[in-house]
């Protein structure tokens, strides 16, 4: 595998001031020996063997001072350089502002027919958008550039249908935090690390999708203890952020974050397992609701029969009982009757 390397730069100004210093005396040197040529012909004598030389010396530099001028560019923050010689590779240049190197350092990766369908055939199957596609398929025909941005970038995923653990159709999406590391390992270790991170992300989404459940299933002891993916966010993201560090390291990109967007029941069971949730709910409130009314019952039979200030026999504490019961566990208002003679 490919490891990056440092290199320097040197400052593009000082080579700029030589350019021009250069480029200036070849223009004086063709003045002047074009001028000796003219004021010998006008003379009628042999012109100096220095003013055909000076011509001809000074066309040659004229047309050879443009290879120094291409080895010129500008890297700004948060960018990078890598250096190719002929193939081989020297190093990077990290190195901010105006800088200057080896002209015949290479300015692009070129492609290949073989780039070219690997890049094809993995826009075809991670179902990127137009847009997306576009812009891929034209790296892939330009050849990439050896300037790489190091730069913190998000990627946005797309929702994407998997299974769950228990087999549960859901829908899931994430967003991705991500930036290169490597700049050797990100050009000569894959293809198209672009499209690498893209494809690695949404295979390491349904990887993690996989192993968790949707949601606590309740006919499980154990499963109140369990890892899910919707009451388990800090825990299943972490563990999203694993699996991808793990899957781009072999090209040079290291994870920021990774955070789940969107998680949902698929729509053909999401009507089903609303219902489950909101019985789930009804019953949680019912059995509140019955043992704060045991509750009040207990207080209310102990406190009426201390200090013997009201005698109630088993019979009457139960009707009191099963009274107080339907007023404080009914839903609707209770409206009392009044006895006003004997229980009896």
């Amino acid at each position: 595998m490919s490891v990056e390397k440092k290199i320097k730069a040197a400052s593009g100004w000082g080579m700029l001031g030589v350019i021009l210093i250069a480029f200036i005396a070849i223009v004086a040197v063709f003045v002047l020996s074009i001028i000796g040529l003219v004021n010998a012909d006008e003379a009628g004598v042999a012109a100096s063997p220095l003013s055909g030389w000076g011509l001809g010396l000074s066309i040659t530099a004229f047309c050879l001072i443009w290879i120094p001028v291409s080895g010129f560019f500008t890297l700004q923050p948060g960018q990078a350089r890598v250096c190719i010689l002929f193939g081989d590779y020297k190093g990077t240049v990290r190195d901010e502002g105006f800088r200057w190197a080896n002209p015949f350092y290479s300015r692009s990766m070129g492609s290949n027919s073989a780039t070219e369908d690997a890049v094809a055939s993995a826009v075809g199957k991670s179902g990127l958008s137009l847009s997306k596609s576009i812009e891929t398929a034209a790296k892939a025909a330009s050849g990439l550039s050896t300037k790489v941005s190091v730069r913190a970038r998000t990627l946005n995923g797309d929702i994407l249908k998997v299974n769950d653990k228990m087999g549960n159709p859901i829908e899931i999406a994430n967003v991705v935090v991500w930036h290169v590391a490597d700049t050797a390992k990100a050009l000569f270790d894959v293809d198209n690390y672009e499209q690498f991170v893209a494809t690695q992300a949404e295979t390491a989404l349904r990887h993690v999708a996989s192993i968790y459940a949707y949601d606590h299933a309740e006919d499980s002891s154990d499963s109140m203890d369990s890892i899910t993916l919707r009451s388990n966010i800090e825990e299943v993201s972490t563990a999203l952020k694993h699996e991808l560090t793990q899957r781009l390291a072999p090209a040079g990109v290291a994870i920021d974050d990774a955070r789940l967007t969107h998680l949902a029941y698929a729509p053909e069971i999401a009507q089903a397992m609303l219902r489950r949730q909101q019985a789930e709910a009804v019953i949680a409130a019912r059995k509140k609701i019955v043992e704060g009314a045991v509750t009040m019952v207990e207080m209310a039979v102990d406190e009426l029969g201390q200090h013997g200030k009201i005698e109630l026999d088993e019979e009457r504490k139960a009707q009191m009982a099963s009274n107080l019961m339907v007023v404080l566990c009914g839903e609707s208002e209770a409206h009392p009757i009044v006895n006003a003679g004997s229980l009896y």
